[in-house]
């Protein structure tokens, strides 16, 4: 009889204890290192050449050209959250992907603004 009870208890108490379920993994989609990398240097790049030339048309452009490598930084701190929902994170890549591109175009303009 001691023995059954000392088994019930046993298994009574194996089976209040809560497994906890592991985390979901997270297949939040990501910009690869390497994009991010060349987009950060674009955008850099294009802050110091900008910020650089003398002509009006440029001067103007400088503070919002400041704004852009920001811009990435704080999408980058949505994305890579992981509280943020996959909607979320799909569209601050999005956001990211775009600055990037707004980089490197407008660096490509500076000649016509008659920048070096």
């Amino acid at each position: 009889m001691l023995r059954g009870l000392a088994l019930v208890a046993l298994l009574a108490s194996a089976c209040s204890k809560k497994q906890e379920a592991p985390p979901p993994p997270n297949d939040n989609p990501r910009i690869p290192a390497a994009e991010l990398q060349r987009g950060e240097d674009a955008c850099k790049a294009y802050v110091e050449k900008v910020c650089a030339c003398t002509t009006p048309e440029a001067q103007k452009q400088c503070p919002l050209a400041k704004a852009l490598p920001d811009a990435m930084t704080t999408g980058l701190e949505i994305a890579m959250n992981p509280e943020t929902t996959r909607r979320d994170v799909v569209q601050a890549n999005d956001m990211i992907r775009k600055t990037m591109k707004e980089c490197i175009e407008q660096a490509a303009r500076l000649p016509s603004l008659g920048c070096n």
